[in-house]
């Protein structure tokens, strides 16, 4: 008898000590997640200053292909620094308001090297250079609506006050804990990214006016830079979307096999309609329609599963084909490389998408209209209104003052735009050599 009432005792002892030690014990460091984190700020770090940069490069006109890589090659520096400044703090710090973050992190005050992200169990400062990424491409999209006629001096100085006007109080509002659009279903940036930079695109196209001659017919400098480009981008928004679970998870295979899915049918049907309407397929077609589907699987990667991903690129392609050949058109905008056609409409119609085919199968917490919560898509929409509307006010304001600073309006004189931003504005020359072909060379 008095062993068993020993041995009961050394139980209760065992597992009170257990619960207590379990109950004090620090969040630990996954590897397993901070390796995939790591991999995958690695490949989003790439979409910026090699994948865009040379999607947007390949699209432009020889005269100016290397003013359009500069500008997201410097937006890459730009977004970084000031993210890792001001930007991280004003979007994720602690203790702040609805509408805002504080200071608490200016400079990463605060943040020690091993402080972690406790739900995820990866360093703090991995997150931090994880979205800090995502900061840059989104400033680096606007560009592509008004290349061949800004200031490159403009530019900089309008990308550091964007991050912090534009960009960092709705990454708080739809990302950040006490945010008064969290709820909105963006998994890795459709609305914060993608709509951000396309109506911020759009609104400038608009201000700084059509490009000089624009009548003319302008040749992409070179196809295979665009689709090697668009190869880069589609190899990094594995980071971009599988990265955003936060883990080594069923969640980021999800993301990765759905992002795949969406960008290839995309591409197909884009390709489809250049076939029936022009009778040609065209390579831009296809990496067009490609990148539609990456941008309109963004908002909904980490939600639905590979049938709601195949209509989602479906429809993404279709956006964008319309919003890049005849909306364009129609209203005569000049959207130089069409960041609001591609990004701004695309990203909008994903978001609303989201909102349908959202699967609690996917995200037990998370479920869309057709999955018996139609209550889902007046927050996507809510959410909708107040980025398109902010976004387009805010960028006209930072333009403006951006513009004040540098002069001109923020655009180049008539002589340099005739000229080519290359030569007329950075003194440098992108050399194209061009190759006759063996049988019309003179024999000897």
């Amino acid at each position: 008898m008095i062993k068993k009432f020993s041995l009961a005792i050394a139980c209760t002892l065992l597992f009170a000590s257990n619960t207590f030690a379990q109950g004090n014990t620090a969040p630990a460091l996954d590897s397993g997640n901070t390796a995939w984190l790591l991999m995958s700020t690695a490949l989003v770090m790439l979409m910026t200053p090699a994948g865009l940069a040379l999607f947007y490069g390949g699209l432009t006109q020889n005269k100016s292909v290397l003013n359009t890589i500069g500008m997201s090659y410097v937006a890459f520096c730009t977004g970084t620094v000031t993210w890792v400044v001001i930007g991280y703090s004003l979007a994720f710090s602690e203790g702040s308001t609805q509408f805002i973050g504080g200071l608490t992190h200016f400079m990463l005050h605060g943040i020690k090297v091993t402080d972690l992200v406790a739900s995820a169990g990866i360093p703090k400062l991995l997150d931090v250079a994880f979205q800090g990424t995502f900061a840059a491409i989104a400033i680096a999209i606007v560009s592509g609506s008004i290349i061949e006629r800004v200031r490159f001096s403009t530019w900089v100085i309008f990308s550091v006050f964007w991050i912090i006007v534009v960009y960092a109080p709705i990454c708080h509002w739809v990302w950040g804990s006490e945010g008064f659009l969290h709820g909105d279903l963006d998994f890795a940036g459709g609305t914060v990214i993608h709509v951000n930079a396309g109506v911020s695109g759009l609104v400038l196209s608009l201000m700084l006016g059509r490009r000089l001659n624009l009548q003319e017919e302008r040749q992409p400098s070179s196809i295979k830079l665009m689709i090697l480009g668009s190869a880069l981008l589609w190899f990094g928004w594995a980071g971009f979307n599988g990265g955003s679970a936060y883990g080594a998870n069923f969640l980021a295979a999800n993301a990765i096999l759905v992002t795949n899915v969406a960008a290839c049918i995309g591409g197909l049907v884009w390709l489809t309609i250049e076939w029936f309407i022009i009778k040609k397929p065209t390579l831009i077609g296809i990496a067009s329609g490609a990148v539609s589907g990456l941008v309109g699987i963004t908002p909904a990667a980490g939600f639905v599963d590979v049938q709601g991903a195949l209509i989602i690129g479906v429809i993404s392609s279709l956006v964008g084909y319309l919003g890049v050949v005849k909306l364009k058109e129609y209203f005569g905008h000049d959207d130089t490389l069409d960041a609001f056609g591609m990004h701004g409409l695309v990203g909008i119609a994903g978001a609303i998408l989201t909102g349908m085919f959202a699967n609690p199968e996917v995200d037990s917490s998370s479920a869309g209209l057709f999955y018996g919560n139609a209550s889902q898509m007046g927050l996507q929409l809510k959410s909708l209104a107040v980025t398109i509307l902010y976004s387009g006010i805010a960028t006209f304001v930072v333009f403006k003052i951006s513009a004040l600073i540098t002069g001109g309006g923020g655009r180049i004189n008539r002589a340099i735009e005739l000229e080519g931003m290359d030569i007329g504005y950075h003194g440098e020359q992108h050399i194209v050599i061009e190759t006759q072909n063996i049988h019309d060379m003179p024999k000897k």
